[in-house]
């Protein structure tokens, strides 16, 4: 890892964390902001800076769905299951999706390459069916479509044998 990319330790991101100041929700984004995600040892650190235990900063983690507790998959592929995706066959685009990278739902491939998740819908329907590819919307798309594409992901992150 370049040392210059590289997150600030644990201790010197939350040196101003304060157990009266209520600032759980406010640390746990600052150290995912760091990280990319909130690493186990941050968890009993952040207890301690707070005066709480493990368990309260862990079930804050677990209740948030934007925090994440493992590192994120190098792309991320949200699925939308809003109506006007589903009437228009994104529940196929998703079987397709999960057959070809070989991971359900809220998974990611064996090597975090890829992650499929879900998407609540956003109003951007003239688009549907679409999947978001990190953040970039896809759509209309076609299960061919899906298909070429979740094949070009995958071959992107297996390595030679």
């Amino acid at each position: 890892m370049d040392t210059a990319s590289a997150p600030p330790d644990l201790e010197s991101l939350l040196a101003d964390v304060k157990p009266d100041s209520a600032g759980l929700l406010a640390a746990l984004h600052r150290i995912q902001a760091a990280y990319g995600y909130v690493p186990p040892a941050a968890i009993p650190l952040l207890a301690a800076r707070l005066d709480t235990t493990p368990a309260k900063v862990f079930g804050a983690i677990s209740f948030y769905s934007e925090i994440r507790s493992q590192p994120p998959p190098q792309v991320s592929i949200g699925w939308c299951s809003g109506p006007a995706c589903r009437l228009k066959g994104s529940d196929n685009i998703r079987r397709a999706l999960e057959a070809v990278l070989g991971i359900s739902l809220g998974q990611s491939t064996a090597d975090n390459g890829v992650g499929l998740r879900l998407v609540q819908c956003d109003g951007t329907c003239t688009l549907a069916p679409l999947l978001r590819l990190d953040g970039r919307y896809r759509g209309p798309l076609s299960v061919g479509e899906a298909i070429r594409l979740a094949r070009e992901l995958k071959t992107k992150g297996e390595t030679p044998t």
